[in-house]
């Protein structure tokens, strides 16, 4: 059986995932600091303006594709920094998560349907690999923000299809700018794991959109403040 046909087999046992918060870097953590929706939001302007890190996974890549139930290595105290980038990372997989699940109510047959099925699938295992490697170190996980304003992005498929390349694009970015402020070995492995992944899904939604599949030959990565001003207002309070 290959990859994607278990990925749809997979797909219909997946549930929302919903984790406790807590983030850890320079800045100082505690219980009460992601306790509120507020305090929630503050967290995600506050790691991507003040952290030194940014987006990756805390586990070396598997053999298989991550489940919520897969048992997932753990990796030897990362460096605050790099756990920071995990929460980085979370949060912008629930953003994609959350995208992707909606977008599945309104965008369900043919081949559409199919595609918005596959991200959907991708972005919660992203949120579960990622959940599993924080929870596994023994960091609280960040929540999904309790809200997402998607604004008309499922109002037609165009509209729908162009919010999804900005996403990608973005997360692509992402990723990317940060790779270079990781420093466990396998922490950046995986990122390059799900760096990839996220580019197949840009390159897919762009060919539907009927634009030129790259921006060029080589890629470059976006800061946490150009993140933040993407991914900051689609957050919920």
């Amino acid at each position: 059986m290959n990859k994607r046909s278990t990925h749809y087999q997979q797909e219909k046992q997946l549930t929302n995932i919903d984790v406790n918060t807590s983030v850890m870097n320079e800045i100082t953590v505690d219980e009460d600091t992601l306790g509120s929706d507020s305090s929630r939001r503050a967290f995600l302007t506050k790691v991507m303006a003040g952290a030194a890190a940014a987006t990756a996974l805390a586990i070396s890549p598997t053999k298989t594709m991550f489940a919520a139930t897969s048992a997932l290595p753990r990796v030897a105290a990362p460096p605050a920094s790099d756990v920071a980038i995990l929460q980085y990372a979370l949060t912008l997989e629930h953003l994609e998560a959350a995208f992707y699940e909606a977008a599945s109510m309104h965008f369900h047959t043919g081949y559409l349907g199919r595609l918005v099925r596959t991200l959907r699938f991708d972005e919660q295992q992203h949120v579960a690999g990622l959940t599993a490697a924080l929870s596994s170190n023994g960091v609280k996980p960040v929540a999904a923000a309790p809200s997402y304003k998607f604004g008309t992005a499922f109002s037609n498929r165009h509209s729908f299809l162009n919010f999804a390349a900005l996403l990608e694009d973005t997360g692509v970015h992402a990723y990317l700018g940060q790779a270079p402020n990781i420093k466990t070995p396998s922490i950046l492995l995986t990122a390059a794991s799900i760096v990839t992944v996220e580019a197949r899904h840009t390159g897919s939604i762009r060919a539907l959109l009927q634009r030129n599949p790259t921006d060029g030959p080589f890629d470059k990565g976006s800061t946490m403040q150009e993140v933040l001003a993407i991914a900051g207002p689609l957050l919920g309070h």
